[in-house]
């Protein structure tokens, strides 16, 4: 994941896998300095873009296509954005992906984190992960 040069926050969130296929840890919204954390509700300004990424590691002896997806919602859960990227792990790759949001209404939201087989075969690879995030 590339630094931008506006920072905003680094969250870090230890999360098991439910499945042996992939391990996804370390949840991370980063982007900077201006964050704070409090009862594991981390607060951002609006207008500035952040980094939702994870740790996404392949315990196979093989290769696995994989979507990694991330979806935010605010506190009437309604999806405010949806993006993804996909890919292929090659037997006990680790990656590190990312997608970018800039969130421009205060308000709580909720940062949503899956892996799945591929964008249209919703098969989990690994438990879902999520991160509770207030814009200011």
């Amino acid at each position: 994941m590339g630094l931008l040069k506006t920072c905003l926050v680094l969250l870090l969130v230890a999360v098991s896998a439910i499945s042996p296929m992939l391990s996804v840890a370390d949840a991370q919204v980063s982007g900077g300095l201006t964050a704070t954390l409090k009862n594991g509700t981390w607060t951002v300004p609006a207008n500035k873009q952040v980094q939702i990424a994870a740790d996404v590691t392949s315990g196979l002896d093989r290769d696995q296509p994989f979507a990694y997806i991330v979806q935010i919602v605010d506190q009437n859960d309604v999806v405010v954005q949806l993006s993804w990227l996909t890919g292929t792990l090659t037997a006990g790759q680790s990656l590190n992906p990312s997608q970018s949001w800039t969130p421009t209404v205060p308000g709580n939201y909720t940062a949503q984190i899956f892996v799945w087989s591929g964008i249209n075969n919703p098969d989990a690879l690994s438990a879902p992960l999520a991160m509770k995030i207030t814009v200011t």
